[in-house]
């Protein structure tokens, strides 16, 4: 039983990853600036390092080492790119790469004392063709499949995975925001999807599942789409 972080844990994609690390039998906490369900639930903001190592001590004190980490807060924007302000652009980047960066930063140690660990980055789909109106969320998970390459690189010697899952389109209270917004459609983006469904966060957080197993110790630096095809 190992000790696993799960960021952006209530709800979505996140929760249905805690939910599944749990189920394989690992000690889950999650981070997340909302109230979580999991038994082990810290409200953080990723984008502030003195709480990410906060929450972090208390998880080590209460769990133990932190063998499993798993970046999937997130936060979109939609805006045409000369409308979008630098507090916009850096708010985005924060969120989506800068919290990878906190959260890896704060348990990399411990994995590397333990000699084995597994990270795994949610990106998304976006990073293969880009997305008109969303140049700061795509540049952001962008750069974040960039860092899961050179941490894998890095700390592969030490024991340690780092691999990335940008998923395609996802069923998740964050979609259906932007479908109420008007920033996308369901119905069109399910019918070019080529298993013509929309992706569930369980579909994810199966994904993940493996990532973070024993038998994919010799998995890493990979870019895995779960996309139902969509980007191949």
């Amino acid at each position: 039983m190992k000790t696993a972080v799960v960021t952006g844990g209530a709800s979505g994609i996140g929760r249905a990853i805690a939910a599944r690390l749990e189920a394989d039998g690992h000690h889950v906490a999650t981070i997340d600036l909302q109230p979580s369900q999991a038994d082990f639930a810290y409200t953080a903001d990723v984008t502030d390092r003195a709480q990410v190592d906060a929450a972090h001590g208390k998880i080590r004190t209460q769990l133990g080492p932190v063998s499993i980490l798993v970046n999937a807060a997130g936060l979109d924007g939609f805006s045409r790119f000369a409308d979008i302000t630098f507090d916009d652009w850096q708010r985005v980047i924060n969120v989506n790469l800068d919290g990878v960066f906190h959260c890896c930063q704060a348990v990399l140690p411990e994995m590397v004392d333990a000699g084995w660990g597994r990270i795994v980055n949610i990106s998304s789909s976006s990073t293969h063709s880009g997305v008109a109106g969303m140049a700061h969320y795509v540049a952001a998970k962008s750069a974040v499949n960039g860092l899961t390459k050179s941490l894998a690189l890095e700390y592969g010697p030490s024991g340690i995975t780092v691999n990335a899952v940008p998923p395609g389109f996802i069923d998740t209270p964050m979609l259906r925001s932007a479908e109420e917004r008007g920033f996308t459609n369901v119905d069109k983006a399910t019918a070019m999807t080529p298993v013509r469904r929309m992706g569930r966060p369980e579909d994810i957080a199966a994904a993940c599942a493996f990532l973070t197993s024993e038998e994919a110790g010799y998995i890493t630096g990979q870019i895995l789409g779960v996309n139902g095809g969509r980007n191949t």
